[in-house]
């Protein structure tokens, strides 16, 4: 099977680390890829965003299997122009893919499937913001209803900051606060059968005790040891199944990867977010941990055939990733700096670039290194992953030092 891989972040470098792995995978082309993709697949020049380009690469790659990494090319209708060439592609249509491409979609979605979630007000306007505030107080959920990269979203307990958010993004959801620890379940999907991965925990400000701003994601570990006994289970019942059949009834059949971002509440499991493909830094960790090869599993979503794959097998221990970042992320990055160490196994690629005299890596972006490693629990994990990211040279680079720290110590505690 020959494998054309979308996108050039650090999912992707994981994703075809995966694909790679898979004995049935002749070839991953890569496209745009990054150095780190370079090193396991070819990679190609393309818009990830342009339906067209891409279906074009497809069908003269000769390919079997499509995978879309990042969100935008799945918003903008990239899956369904491969599948209108016959290629097999695993990402949801952009019709589904609008459950990542507008919250009040899936808010919506949600509340006609009868999914827990927060209560909600869609506000395009100063005076519709301010009453919904008014009704939640603080802390204040301000999301911004279109793509951000994983920054459109605000919690604060400063009405002003709430305010400001608002009228940055113009079109917001306004929420109830969920308290509770957070959990992302990844669900393989064809639109009927679904198959759950590892819940994970990511970790989305900026500063160690998650504080600062939200970034795309500055770490994440998996299995959570603190998980509720039946957890996933509960979550396919009350979650994924309707929304998948609330999906088909609305002639959106949603195929591919279900992201559910979720609050572990007083009350139980309540929805924070949907996404429509593997999230990151997840990815990382969830999949160092997946035994099963990638590719049969994922081609299996996107030929229908998921119901007859065989049950996943999981490897032993725990996974840690820990993102190193530029300077100045996740407000404007500094880039063009030389990266040191950056050639070890576990180091995942997220923004980084070849200088065209020398070859020499540069940072390329806001997050751009991932230390990732395993271990036999996840106190070991976690120390491996931080001796990875010791090993990185890169000047003015930030991380945060508590990735995981609190699940190890046995801190987490679930309301009630």
């Amino acid at each position: 099977m020959r494998v054309l891989l979308v996108g050039g972040g650090g999912r992707e470098h994981a994703l075809a680390l995966g694909l790679a792995a898979d004995p049935a995978v002749t070839q991953v082309i890569a496209a745009p890829g990054n150095p780190g993709i370079a090193a396991v697949a070819d990679l190609r020049a393309v818009d990830a965003t342009d339906p067209a380009a891409v279906a074009a690469l497809a069908v003269e790659t000769g390919v079997d299997l499509v995978v879309i990494g990042p969100e935008a090319p799945l918003v903008a209708g990239v899956a369904d122009a491969v599948r209108a060439k016959g290629i097999a592609v695993f990402g949801p249509s952009a019709a589904a893919a609008r459950l990542e491409g507008s919250k009040a979609f899936a808010k919506d979605v949600m509340t006609a499937a009868g999914v827990p979630t927060a209560r909600a007000f869609t506000c395009a306007d100063p005076e519709s913001v301010g009453r919904a505030l008014d009704e939640f107080g603080p802390p204040y959920v301000v999301k911004n209803d279109g793509l951000a990269a994983g920054k459109g979203v605000v919690v604060t307990d400063d009405r002003a900051r709430a305010e400001e958010h608002a009228r940055e993004c113009g079109r917001v959801v306004v929420e109830e606060y969920l308290d509770g620890p957070e959990v992302s379940l990844f669900v393989v999907t064809d639109g009927e059968a679904a198959v759950p991965l590892l819940p994970a925990q990511d970790f989305k400000r900026i500063g160690d005790g998650d504080t600062g701003p939200n970034t795309g994601g500055m770490g994440a570990y998996a299995p959570l040891p603190w998980a509720p006994p039946g957890l996933v289970d509960e979550v396919m019942r009350d979650v994924v199944h309707p929304t998948l059949a609330e999906l088909r009834r609305r002639g959106a059949p949603f195929a591919g990867l279900l992201y559910v971002g979720l609050a572990i509440t007083a009350s139980g499991p309540r929805v924070i977010e949907f996404n429509a493909r593997f999230g990151d830094p997840e990815t990382q960790v969830v999949l160092a941990l997946l035994e099963t090869p990638l590719g049969g599993l994922l081609h299996a979503a996107a030929t229908g055939t998921l119901a007859g794959h065989p049950p996943l097998r999981w490897r032993d221990g725990a996974a840690v990733t820990v993102v190193v970042a530029s300077e100045g992320y996740p407000g404007t990055p500094r880039t063009g700096d030389v990266i040191t160490g950056a050639d070890r196994p576990g180091i995942i690629h997220a923004g980084t670039a070849r200088r065209a005299d020398d070859g020499a890596l540069l940072s390329a972006g806001g997050r751009v290194l991932c230390g990732t490693a395993t271990g036999p629990d996840l106190a070991a994990a976690r120390d491996a992953a931080y001796e990875l990211v010791r090993g990185i040279g890169l000047p003015g680079s930030q991380h945060r030092t508590d990735i995981a720290a609190a699940a190890v110590e046995g801190r987490i505690r679930i309301p009630g």
